[in-house]
């Protein structure tokens, strides 16, 4: 289908001067809905600069379809991952196509912490050699600490800007006969993942990158002492009585929906709450963003000097049927018009570092926006890059036994023997 022209877009007309005609890009992702209309905005903004016309279908099935689809020979031209992994195997089997020369050197130039994007859209072709596939547009943050900065105000309470002082914290409000902490695991058949960021935003700030992702590959075992520090990182906090709402063994049985309502409580159940950036959809109604409830950004120990990493996720865009509107199409989301069209709307954060952060519609992702940019790293959600049977298994209910007091070591065998089982 035709779509009407939105936007301008004349820094792009050079960018796809060498397409031979303007043909129909199809596209095919996982977002419906208000996010569905969302991305349709964006590609306008592209029809409207390149004379291409574009297909947008979202499907709730998409990891499913997506390889019926390439394996039947009718893909797309481009695919939107969620998930690196799949992108990954299917990059694999034949199915991608790598991105145009010079795509990874503008990543590391434009994105900030540019080699991490690189290094999660980098996967081994049918071939065995390494290439750029992925590239990564619209990404969410999950290093947030959320609070409410009245509670603050009134306690005499400041925001800490280094993980020393975050214990410091929780010690003072725990010392003062308060609770630091409200943190809930429960969800279902997922019971369990919330205490998995955790884990994850701990392996960031007491290891270097290279070991989260020797981590994440299993190249380094679940139980190597490493995994099993941040294991028990998570658990100074979750295991403390004191430090917990409802004490530590609540936390299992708490839903994570509804853990942070004790923020809001008067007087407050808890003053602190670890959730990624979608949270605020389970706070009361009519919260006030920046007045009723804030953030600040989970900090880093100061005495490792391990710079300032962000845990989080993000969708990627990938070519599985080339042609000259494909290539167009990565081409035009370089420009800050391709994020700044997003930006303008709801739910979007970008690491693109030139684009205007006074675009955005809501001052709360701006504020998210500068943590994201502030990166010096940027990792994937662990447990979406594992294999389903232990990121989406034995991770989640590994950390269940692990608040319910069984130790962090055979915890961590517990989950490397899964690991094991399905090698």
């Amino acid at each position: 289908m035709t779509k009407t022209t939105l936007f301008a877009g004349a820094a792009v007309a050079a960018l796809i001067a060498g397409s031979a005609w303007a043909d129909n890009v199809t596209v095919f992702g996982p977002w419906l809905g208000p996010d569905q209309e969302d991305v349709e905005a964006v590609l306008d903004g592209f029809a409207a600069a390149t004379d291409h016309t574009y297909s947008y279908v979202g499907s709730d099935s998409f990891e499913q379809q997506i390889r019926i689809d390439a394996e039947a020979g009718s893909a797309p031209n481009i695919a939107i991952f969620p998930q690196p992994g799949l992108a990954a195997n299917m990059a694999e089997a034949g199915f991608l196509t790598p991105l145009p020369e010079g795509t990874a050197e503008w990543v590391e130039e434009n994105y900030a912490a540019g080699q991490s994007w690189v290094d999660l859209g980098t996967y081994a072709g049918p071939d065995g050699e390494d290439h750029l596939y992925g590239f990564f547009y619209k990404v969410d943050v999950k290093s947030l600490v959320w609070y409410v900065p009245e509670n603050f105000w009134d306690a005499g309470y400041e925001v800490p800007e280094t993980m020393e002082e975050l214990k410091a914290l929780t010690e003072q409000i725990a010392a003062d006969g308060e609770t630091p902490w409200c943190i809930g695991l429960g969800s279902g058949g997922a019971t369990g993942w919330p205490a998995t960021d955790w884990v994850e935003d701990m392996m960031l700030r007491t290891q270097p990158p290279e070991v989260y992702d020797e981590w994440v590959s299993n190249e380094r075992p679940f139980n190597d002492p490493a995994v099993v520090e941040a294991i028990e990182e998570f658990g100074w906090f979750a295991r403390n009585d004191d430090f917990v709402a409802g004490g530590a063994g609540a936390v299992a049985t708490t839903d994570f929906r509804d853990s942070p309502k004790g923020l809001f409580d008067a007087p407050p159940q808890c003053y602190m709450h670890h959730q990624a950036s979608f949270i605020p959809s389970f706070f009361p109604e009519g919260t006030m963003m920046g007045e009723d409830a804030d953030f600040f950004y989970f900090p880093a120990y100061e005495e490792k000097d391990l710079g300032t990493p962000v845990l989080g996720a993000g969708t990627l865009w990938a070519i599985t049927d080339e042609s000259d509107g494909a290539n167009a199409l990565i081409e035009y989301l370089k420009t800050p018009e391709a994020h700044e069209i997003w930006m303008a709307r709801q739910g979007f954060l970008t690491p693109h570092t030139g684009v205007d952060p006074e675009v955005f519609a809501d001052p709360a992702l701006r504020q998210m926006n500068e943590i994201l940019l502030d990166a010096t790293t940027f990792r994937f959600d662990a447990s979406d890059l594992m294999p389903g049977a232990v990121g989406a298994g034995s991770f989640w209910t590994g950390m269940v036994d692990y608040v319910g007091g069984k130790d962090a070591q055979a915890v961590a065998d517990d989950i490397q023997s899964s690991w094991d089982g399905i090698k």
